[in-house]
């Protein structure tokens, strides 16, 4: 039900996201999806790839701090108001939704990852918006 997400903590420096990259590469680990967000000392890149374990390990060997989460990945339709809809019962829920970037899976509809504070209620409180949440198989 959940996907595997690794988080890298990168210095904002000119090369440094290459290098991670291409020791992703360089170990046959597939990039689904991804997302970068940066302040002027750092980046945390959110990854979705096909063995988040095996990237974590062979990052941790480049000297590259990481760590491997549960995110909720969900694809909905890609009509007006649909992911209104799917928000609006995260947050009637009292559920805080963290963050979320979107994805480059499916051919029909949006896919999104999604964290919120509570992962377990949020997949009970989508499952009956029309909406089809991933699981790491179909990902990876």
């Amino acid at each position: 039900m959940f996907v595997k997400q690794l988080s890298v903590f990168l210095e904002n420096r000119e090369g440094r996201l290459e290098e991670a990259l291409r020791i992703l590469k360089d170990n046959d680990i597939n990039i689904i999806s991804l997302s970068l967000a940066d302040t002027s000392d750092f980046g945390l890149l959110r990854l979705i790839v096909n063995d988040p374990v095996k990237a974590k390990q062979v990052l941790k060997e480049s000297r590259f701090s990481s760590q491997v989460g549960d995110i909720i990945a969900i694809r909905i339709s890609h009509t007006v108001g649909s992911l209104s809809e799917v928000l609006g019962a995260v947050t009637e829920a009292d559920i805080n939704i963290e963050y979320m970037y979107t994805l480059s899976v499916g051919v029909e509809g949006a896919s999104l990852a999604l964290k919120t504070s509570d992962l377990d209620r949020t997949v009970e409180v989508i499952s009956g918006k029309n909406v089809h949440i991933y699981t790491q198989e179909e990902l990876g």
